[in-house]
């Protein structure tokens, strides 16, 4: 898309202007002194060069936080904004997509940004968010509209019905209606989706407490729409942890940041870059394409390119989201810690006991971690978080300068004596976590690599006895009302993958390594061979929604299923997501 092109499509803001608060200003990019480009051959326009954006000038953004711990309602927007996300001054903010705070006189508001604000929630106290569909008719960028998505079948354009979103709240235990299906999608204009119910969603928070995030999950532009901007977190918290806060066992307060790490790339004058050539294919009819996966060389933590966190010499509670496309990160400062860090929890709570991490930690696209991290014998230090992943991971290229940095702590901020150092309790749960229940059955599915009509790479989904299955082929996943299952994952690709299942959390109980013999034709398993399994990470430990399943190797969970309805499960790398790499599955 080129610039003239870029400006005309992102300049309406429709009906962003029914919601006073919001920062609705035209998602363009203003004329300045720019960056230097670089040829690359996944952008048809220009790309900045990553090594002249400054790291490590600009302070950590701070989301704002939206407070429903005693429950209600609330309207949250997504719309266009601008904002500095290069720190190479106000001349290149970047037009974005985000979400903002909608409320009464006197309410509060937030303004949009990206990531959102943090909402905070209490357990059994029920919240309602209407997400308002405020963005433009036209898209921030690129979209492929050969691949399945929103609009497919239907006579609906962007510029004539406005952007489709629906949004998914991560981890979240939820009824299939409010679940955030990606054919539950809705426009301004008013054109809904085959399974839309509503744009108000209910949360009943009936859960434990747990980092989860929220973000956009609509059929074929979840890529993209989060890319722009539309993801942020939404912390939940039970009575376990507000005594643990209470009787001062973990950091509160200021010394409580949750950290959103995603990877960008940008145009010379600020605007966001993703790859849009043709695929390398003869077949291909020319246009914007999916690519396999998606890897920028500028990282950022909550919406800002390589920033800086001040801290006093004392512990902090980080809760990190892997919120990027495609970029797994094995995060260490410079290879070791330095510094003590202990991890307490991992996607949907907290893990039994705290575990002294004494080695990089890795986290996959979609999956958090909940640390606290100690900087008290360190005053006056600065230490660089790193990433030292390969992609793809793990067995990709080593990652390349400057992606290889994430963010600078600094210990220079003077201590506060007036809050008490908090004391780590000895276990957070009464025992290790377990899902309940004998299993109903075992079901064995099947991660594979494939081709589309155009000879491009279509990762695919399936069953080890049926083979590579589609989006539109029936459901094969069926698990009944209030029982577990154990689900076996097959991965005969070369690379890992995040497999992410909405509605349930469960418990990851082992891996192995097997071999199979594989159908030519449909990639069906058979003669499978497992070898010595070997039980999960530590930080693997509690409940999760989001588990890495390695090359060549069979990942089991077991979950249970207690709300009817049909769900989704997929690959959390976004791109993959997309091209075809999800299905239904329906609890009967």
């Amino acid at each position: 898309m080129d610039r003239r092109r870029f400006l005309r499509a992102t300049s309406l803001t429709g009906g962003a202007l029914l919601f006073p608060g919001l920062d609705t200003a035209p998602a363009r990019a203003t004329p300045g002194r720019g960056l230097p480009s670089v040829d690359h051959p996944l952008y048809l326009d220009p790309i900045a060069d990553p090594d002249a954006i400054p790291r490590f000038v600009r302070e950590l953004p701070r989301p704002a936080r939206v407070d429903l711990s005693n429950g209600g309602s609330r309207t949250i927007a997504m719309a266009p904004a601008r904002q500095d996300v290069l720190g190479c001054g106000p001349e290149l903010r970047t037009p974005v997509w985000g979400f903002g705070q909608v409320g009464r006189a006197g309410a509060g508001r937030a303004p949009v940004t990206w990531p959102g604000p943090t909402v905070v929630a209490r357990r059994h106290r029920p919240v309602r968010i209407h997400w308002a569909n405020a963005l433009p008719f036209g898209h921030l960028l690129p979209v492929d509209t050969t691949i399945h998505w929103a609009y497919t079948g239907t006579d609906h354009t962007l510029a004539g019905t406005g952007v489709p979103t629906v949004v998914h709240l991560h981890g979240a235990h939820t009824g299939a209606g409010d679940d955030g299906h990606p054919e539950a999608w809705y426009t301004l204009g008013g054109a809904t989706g085959p399974r839309f119910v509503r744009a108000r969603s209910c949360y009943d928070n009936d859960q434990e407490a747990a980092t989860l995030w929220y973000h956009d999950h609509t059929m074929g532009l979840t890529r993209l729409n989060v890319y722009a901007g539309l993801a942020g977190f939404y912390l939940l918290r039970d009575d376990r942890e507000l005594a643990l806060l209470g009787r001062n066992r973990l950091p509160a307060g200021r010394y409580e940041l949750e950290l959103a790490i995603q990877d960008r790339m940008f145009h010379p004058d600020g605007r966001l870059a993703y790859p849009d050539a043709p695929a390398d294919s003869p077949r291909w009819p020319g246009g914007p394409s999916i690519r396999p996966e998606f890897y920028g060389q500028v990282i950022t933590v909550n919406g800002r390119a390589w920033p800086y966190l001040e801290v006093e010499p004392r512990q902090y509670r980080l809760r990190l989201l892997n919120a990027s496309n495609s970029r797994f990160y094995r995060l260490s400062a410079g290879g070791g810690w330095p510094f003590p860090v202990t991890q307490i929890g991992s996607d949907n709570g907290f893990l039994h006991e705290p575990h002294r991490l004494d080695g990089p930690l890795v986290l996959s696209p979609g999956e958090r971690a909940d640390l606290v991290v100690d900087f008290r014998d360190h005053r006056g230090a600065t230490f660089e978080l790193t990433n030292d992943a390969p992609t793809p991971f793990p067995y990709g290229a080593p990652v390349a300068p400057p992606a290889d940095r994430v963010l600078q702590f600094r210990v220079t901020r003077p201590y506060d004596r007036r809050v008490a150092e908090p004391r780590l309790p000895g276990a957070f749960r009464d025992a290790p976590y377990r899902v309940a229940g004998r299993p109903a059955r075992t079901r064995r599915l099947l991660l594979l690599n494939g081709r589309d009509e155009f000879g491009r790479p279509r990762p695919r989904l399936g069953t080890v006895e049926h083979g590579a299955l589609g989006w539109k082929d029936p459901i094969t996943e069926t698990p009944r009302l209030n029982t577990s299952e154990v689900w076996e994952v097959f991965n005969t690709t070369f690379e890992t993958h995040p497999v992410h299942l909405h509605l349930a959390h469960f418990q990851v109980l082992e891996r192995a390594s097997f071999t199979a013999t594989r159908d030519p034709r449909t990639g069906a398993l058979s003669d499978i061979r497992i070898g010595r399994t070997r039980p999960p990470e530590v930080g693997e430990s509690g409940p999760k929604d989001t588990v890495m399943v390695p090359p060549g190797s069979v990942t089991r969970v077991k979950a249970h299923f207690d709300r009817r309805g049909v769900y989704v499960w997929h690959c959390h790398i976004l791109e993959h997501e997309e091209h075809d790499m999800m299905r239904n599955y329906e609890v009967v």
